[in-house]
């Protein structure tokens, strides 16, 4: 049997305990229902919980999609879809008792921003004086 030392005490003459493994310890804090679910697929697989929880994780990346672009990658369509997204919100929330024209003139104030503000802004076409 191999005695691991104490790390706290720096006079131990034991022999420390060297990793074998190649692959990194990691602690997983786990609520007790998520520990007894990995355990209970751990067991229906044959698996010991550290093994299960690799699989689970590596069947979970796998699964998941792949990463959305940074923002400032985004495409002119995907800038599109997101205004389309961000009209739509704001209709939701307007009013409904208000004017059509209103209604428009406001989620265009949002949308836009202010019109003194408009020269600023990059992503819109810059009008002619």
């Amino acid at each position: 049997m191999i005695e691991v030392s104490d790390f706290g005490n720096m006079d131990s003459t034991s022999p420390m305990r060297r990793r074998t493994g190649l692959d990194a310890v990691s602690a997983v804090k786990m609520p007790e229902g998520l520990t007894s679910a990995v355990d209970a697929w751990a067991e229906a697989h044959h698996l010991t919980r550290s093994d299960a929880i690799c699989k689970l994780v590596e069947l979970g990346l796998r699964a998941a999609p792949a990463a959305p672009a940074p923002p400032h990658l985004t495409t002119g369509s995907d800038a599109t879809r997101i205004e389309e997204i961000a009209v739509h919100e704001i209709d939701r929330l307007l009013d409904p008792a208000l004017p059509q024209d209103e209604r428009e003139r406001r989620i265009r104030r949002l949308t836009e921003g202010p019109p003194e503000f408009s020269h600023e802004r990059i992503d819109l076409p810059k009008h002619e004086p």
